[in-house]
């Protein structure tokens, strides 16, 4: 078969994928949005409604505190998971990802049998010390929801790449007489930033868009995903929901941008 026609063959359901199920809905959706008296005066509306911004930065902020904490404990564990084998091994990476296979609403469950009214904690807490320890349908609990799902995610990219370190590397920095401490500043970290940067973009992402742990746990807390809901539910406002769906996709996809241009062409996506 003729190279050219290989291509075009190639390209074809390529194209025809991307505008159906992604140009077509991110249009749809941003006429969607403009559809009202407003127009894209909505967005403006959207900059000066403090409620909406409130739950904005939120999100944000609380997407930022998830992606730091699952980088931190993620790489910790990844490089120890790789430098280490012992019996259990694989029982405990496996117990580790475990969380992939659970949907966010099942996570908001766990989160509330660990930190609701009647939860471990609480129970805990009223049978030792006699007092009320809830945290469940708090930031507290989103945080930990989000960062339960998040680890996994993080930690398979950090482990792929730590298993790549050149090691002579390492043992070149040692014999030079450099410490543990440097040889983790100066070599690996360094080595595996395109890695942490690739997987943090994800665990971004994937908190800023999180819905089914929000829905479970956010009973008194603003964050986007939920003031899109119940716009769009409660209120019947789909325009303004739409909008505010446009712009938590704009907020990720300029972040996904900014670690493609750390990252040159190794890029992370996130669904």
């Amino acid at each position: 078969m003729n190279s050219r026609y290989f291509f075009i063959s190639c390209l074809l359901p390529l194209a025809a994928f991307s505008f159906a199920f992604l140009a077509l809905p991110l249009v749809r959706l941003l006429f969607a949005s403009i559809d009202s008296e407003l127009g894209f005066g909505i967005y403006l509306e959207i900059l000066t409604n403090a409620r909406y911004m409130n739950s904005l930065l939120y999100t944000v902020l609380l997407s930022i505190a998830v992606t730091i904490a699952a980088l931190f404990i993620s790489t910790t564990a990844g490089l120890f998971l790789v430098r280490n084998h012992f019996p259990g091994h694989r029982v405990l990476i496996a117990v580790l990802t475990f969380p992939l296979a659970f949907p966010g609403v099942v996570i908001g469950f766990l989160i509330i049998l660990l930190g609701g009214r009647q939860g471990l904690t609480n129970m805990l807490a009223q049978n030792l010390f006699d007092t009320r320890v809830i945290f469940a349908y708090s930031m507290t609990g989103l945080f930990l929801g989000y960062l339960y799902f998040s680890i996994p995610r993080v930690l398979l990219t950090v482990m792929a790449a730590a298993e790549k370190l050149d090691l002579s590397l390492e043992e070149a920095a040692r014999s030079l007489g450099a410490s543990p401490t440097k040889v983790l500043r100066d070599v690996i970290l360094p080595a595996l930033t395109p890695a942490l940067i690739a997987s943090g973009a994800i665990a971004f992402a994937t908190a800023m868009g999180a819905f089914g742990t929000a829905f479970t746990l956010a009973t008194n807390i603003d964050v986007l995903p939920m003031i899109i809901y119940t716009e769009f539910t409660l209120s019947a406002n789909i325009a303004m929901s739409c909008a505010l769906s446009v712009v938590l996709g704009l907020v990720t996809w300029i972040l996904l941008i900014f670690s493609r241009s750390l990252t040159g062409n190794n890029v992370a996506a996130a669904g």
